[in-house]
This record gives C-alpha cells, sequence and structure tokens, in this order.
C-alpha cells in the first residue's frame, strides 16, 4: 500500500484587506493566524486552493 503524499502549507502573508474568498480559501486550507502551518494531503482540489492564495502562503512538498 503506497503512502499519500502531502504537502505542508505555511502562511506568509496577513489576510486583512483581501477579498472574502481568499480569506475563506485560507481557512479552508487550515490556515488563519501568520506562520501558521497545515500539513494537507496533496489532491488537485488543494493545490488549485494553493494556487488562488499562492502569493500569501509558502509551499513545502514532504
Amino acid at each position: 500500500m503506497a503512502t499519500k503524499k502531502t504537502i505542508k502549507v505555511t502562511q506568509i502573508g496577513s489576510s486583512i484587506g483581501r477579498p472574502e474568498s481568499q480569506k475563506a480559501t485560507l481557512v479552508g486550507l487550515g490556515l488563519n493566524k501568520m506562520h501558521k502551518v497545515s500539513v494537507l494531503e496533496d489532491t488537485p482540489a488543494v493545490r488549485g486552493m494553493i494556487r488562488k492564495v499562492a502569493h500569501l502562503v509558502k509551499v513545502e512538498e514532504n
């Protein structure tokens, strides 16, 4: 059985002054404060969310 790939996402930009959709996307990724880290499964849905807020997050593949 293969192990699932994961992505480590860190919030590096503030959500203050951003559109509500970007704020909601950060919450969906499990991020709501600066420098918070979330480890997520590498799926197309998660990749799409990351692309939407790419300017606010740093991504590391595990």
